[in-house]
């Protein structure tokens, strides 16, 4: 089996943003560097939300400039409603990834609206986007709501349904956000949304590794024809809003897992270890996956 995978590393955004001391701007963007200087080529680098809320990303237009200057980096823009959509744009965005969630309850907790008014932001943010932008929409609690428990896939089809009739052309990312999905559960949701939503050319998928399964569960998405997957340095993060829930599934953890597959990502795994090392010595990190410190002992052991 040869091909390709895109891995999206959300570190410097969904990573960041759970970390509670304020990492510095030339901090952050030295980590963003060195990503790419491993082979990132598609990194989720900040967000534009509530400052008081999320303090940590107070600098993303700062972030933003800097990462204008990496040559090839499909830079994406997380963006909760439309008001932070002309933000992102006015910063010189191009890229934005817009999310809501699943669950109503999940959606008053993360964005203090209900979905229909979240549905009604996407509404404005295309009419926002420039021809030349880019968006991504995130469903949130696809599988699985702190709240509310499983998630019905009638409840994916008939929220996506409404979001491709304003948006088609967008990617469609489909996020475990607490963690709680299983691989069965994936490739299911992912085939009935497949046949339910044919024309859709972009899926991708967000994993949590709250029960250990982010990468069985990334894995089940690939067999159902996903290519697109999100993931985490060190494993860095955790949703504030989804009690419980641990860090996203660490990019080195996929990176070996796709490259064992025979599936390329661009990514060097040796440079990317080397960051993951820093970003777990980040006061306040809670980090993951179990990749970097295998090859950790492998070293060791080479080492004796």
């Amino acid at each position: 089996m040869t091909g390709h995978v895109q891995i999206v590393e959300v570190g410097p955004r969904d990573g960041f943003q759970s970390v509670g001391p304020i990492i510095s701007t030339p901090d952050k963007i030295d980590v963003i560097n060195r990503l790419y200087g491993a082979g990132v080529r598609r990194m989720e680098a900040t967000s534009f939300v509530s400052t008081k809320a999320v303090p940590q990303l107070a600098d993303a237009g700062l972030i933003v400039e800097a990462v204008r200057g990496l040559s090839g980096l499909d830079a994406q823009v997380l963006i909760p409603t439309a008001r932070y959509a002309e933000q992102a744009l006015a910063s010189g965005a191009t890229h934005l990834s817009a999310v809501l969630s699943v669950s109503e309850a999940h959606n008053l907790s993360n964005l203090r609206r209900t979905r229909a008014q979240s549905v009604s932001d996407i509404r404005d943010i295309v009419a926002l986007l420039p021809a030349d932008g880019a968006l991504r929409l995130n469903l949130a609690t696809a599988f699985d709501c702190p709240y509310d428990g499983r998630v019905p896939a009638s409840q994916v089809c008939d929220l996506l349904a409404q979001l491709l009739a304003i948006a088609p052309r967008a990617e469609i990312a489909l996020c475990d956000t607490t963690g709680r999905a299983d691989p069965a559960q994936v490739t299911e949701l992912y085939s009935i949304l497949g046949e339910c939503f044919p024309d859709v050319s972009a899926w991708a998928f967000h994993g949590h590794d709250t029960y250990g399964l982010g990468s069985a569960n990334a894995y089940a998405a690939w067999t159902a024809g996903v290519r697109v997957f999100d993931a985490s340095v060190a494993g860095l993060g955790g949703c504030p809003f989804a009690p419980g829930a641990t860090g996203n599934v660490a990019t080195e953890d996929l990176v070996w897992m796709f490259d064992s597959m025979g599936y390329a990502t661009g990514i060097r795994l040796a440079e990317l270890v080397d960051v993951a090392l820093d970003v777990t010595a980040l006061p306040g990190s809670q980090t993951g996956g179990r990749v970097r410190n295998a090859i950790l002992a492998g070293s060791c052991a080479n080492a004796r």
